[in-house]
């Protein structure tokens, strides 16, 4: 198996990881944290689509894993000013720095368990330093090892972020799944 990452520029391959099998049913489409919550709840059936696909005109908005041809895993990550985090009270803001955040990982089923996580991490951290950003920021859970549902493990767990190489910057009024989440900050100057 030879993993490679890269921007997430082609809309099927982004669908692929995290569109609906239905193209009217009403799934995240990773718009969650990339949008006001006004207009993420707003969006209903193929304008979730639409929208991905407008705002994959401006660049891209994440990295994509691919086995050769093959899309197998996808993780958001964008300027954080431009994502909900910018005001989001429960996650805190460290500074002005014009940082980006890493707010979903996803691996396909039949790829799990081969490190892709950790891949796509790289990749997002790689993007972000090629766009120019001063750092990345991730908000996982601090499961302590204990296992997660897989619908709510897309945040990441604090050891994943730790091998990337990220510390803990704060704490956050933020629970997932019963777990506390933490900001992770890896700096890139």
């Amino acid at each position: 198996m030879t993993i490679t990452v890269r921007p997430a520029t082609s809309f099927e391959d982004i669908r692929t990881m995290v569109g609906p099998r239905r193209p009217d049913a009403n799934v995240c489409w990773c718009l969650s944290y990339r949008l006001p919550s006004g207009e993420n709840r707003a969006l209903t059936g193929t304008a979730r689509g639409e929208r991905v696909r407008d705002l994959l005109a401006g660049g891209a908005s994440g990295v994509l894993a691919y086995d050769g041809a093959d899309v197998v895993g996808w993780a958001a990550a964008h300027r954080r000013a431009d994502t909900s985090f910018a005001r989001n009270r429960r996650i805190p803001r460290l500074d002005d720095r014009d940082v980006w955040s890493a707010w979903c990982i996803r691996v396909r089923p039949g790829h799990r368990g081969q490190g892709i996580s950790h891949r796509l991490l790289d990749g997002a951290v790689e993007f972000a330093r090629a766009e120019g950003a001063p750092a990345i920021e991730g908000y996982p859970v601090d499961n302590r090892g204990a296992k997660i549902d897989l619908t709510m493990a897309y945040v990441g767990t604090k050891a994943l972020f730790e091998q990337a190489g990220f510390r803990q910057a704060a704490r956050t009024d933020s629970v997932l799944n019963g777990f506390p989440r933490v900001l992770m900050r890896l700096d890139l100057g």
